[in-house]
């Protein structure tokens, strides 16, 4: 074996005979998506026993034994930093995080370190075999900086390709806790509108018209009224940036505490200020999903975080 290379031993199982290569060794290697095992071939690292096969679409044979060279992913350009992950589960396949509010979850622009791709490259280390050829953890959704709960990450291709499947198909159970202003006048609703940029101020997201901006579609239920606020359940059928503030915001009922689409009523005013609240009141509580490889089905629940709680106790009528 080449340095830097891993060699994977593969045999096309009864099942796959007559399947196309690519398809075939993708089912007898779970970590390396379809699409990475086509490169892989194209570019002779795949052996078989007359030699190196280059044709991706060749039909397979049951029994036949492959030689999967790998080369060792390039290290992420993002530094690994020590930083305190509380893990809510975690295979050789994907991490789920429980994310406190505060932590970013990719650097950019601003925020080029003490991010949760940071922590997770610190976390993982030795455990990624490369999304894309790269060792870094495969983000497949986000969710706000100053919005706690549940985010999943993968670590290869495989499960970050599956993943992001069930993302796209809106297959994903998304459930959020929510602290609004004012009470709904229903037990619960459905808001159908789409998002995009405000022509107003490009860093913020609005309702727009026409067949401008994204479909989204978010479902509430109340939970408790509260002192002219309410604590909500938001479940996404889509996952746009800031879907709930901004849906919740759309029917007079903006998240306390939210900086951009939330404006505190008088009454809320001496609370938040007392507690020091300064977030949007918002947690991503429940995060359910199919596993990429094993085909299980998974949920993870998280409790509302202390500053969430203590904002609620002081609210209750």
């Amino acid at each position: 074996m080449d340095r830097g290379v891993s060699t994977i031993e593969a045999t096309i199982s009864p099942a796959a005979d007559g399947w196309r290569l690519d398809r075939a060794l993708a089912e007898a290697v779970p970590t390396l998506s379809r699409e990475r095992l086509k490169v892989l071939i194209a570019s002779g690292a795949v052996v078989g026993d007359a030699g190196p096969v280059r044709d991706p679409a060749r039909k397979a044979t049951a029994g036949a034994q492959f030689q999967v060279n790998v080369p060792e992913p390039k290290p992420a350009h993002n530094e690994a930093q020590a930083i305190d992950l509380t893990i809510a589960y975690e295979d050789e396949h994907l991490i789920v995080v429980d994310k406190p509010a505060g932590l970013v979850v990719h650097p950019a622009a601003g925020n080029l370190d003490g991010t949760m791709v940071n922590a997770l490259l610190h976390h993982c280390a030795g455990q990624l075999s490369g999304i894309g050829g790269v060792a870094r953890p495969g983000i497949v959704h986000r969710i706000d900086k100053d919005t706690s709960g549940l985010i999943v990450a993968a670590k290869h291709d495989r499960a970050h390709e599956g993943l992001a499947r069930q993302f796209k198909a809106h297959s994903i159970d998304r459930r959020y806790l929510a602290i609004v202003a004012g009470r709904p006048l229903t037990g619960s609703g459905r808001v159908e509108a789409r998002l995009g940029r405000s022509s107003a101020d490009r860093k913020k997201m609005a309702v727009v018209g026409g067949e401008a901006g994204r479909h989204a579609i978010t479902h509430w239920r109340l939970l408790d009224p509260l002192r002219e606020a309410a604590l909500v359940e938001c479940r996404l059928e889509t996952g746009r940036t800031h879907q709930v503030r901004v849906h919740m915001a759309s029917i007079g009922h903006p998240l306390l505490g939210d900086p951009v689409y939330g404006r505190s009523k008088a009454v809320h005013r001496p609370i938040l200020e007392t507690l020091g609240f300064r977030r949007q009141a918002l947690h991503a509580t429940r995060l359910g999903f199919i596993h990429p490889v094993t085909g299980h089905a998974l949920s993870f629940d998280s409790a509302m975080p202390d500053d969430m709680q203590e904002l609620f106790n002081r609210l209750v009528v």
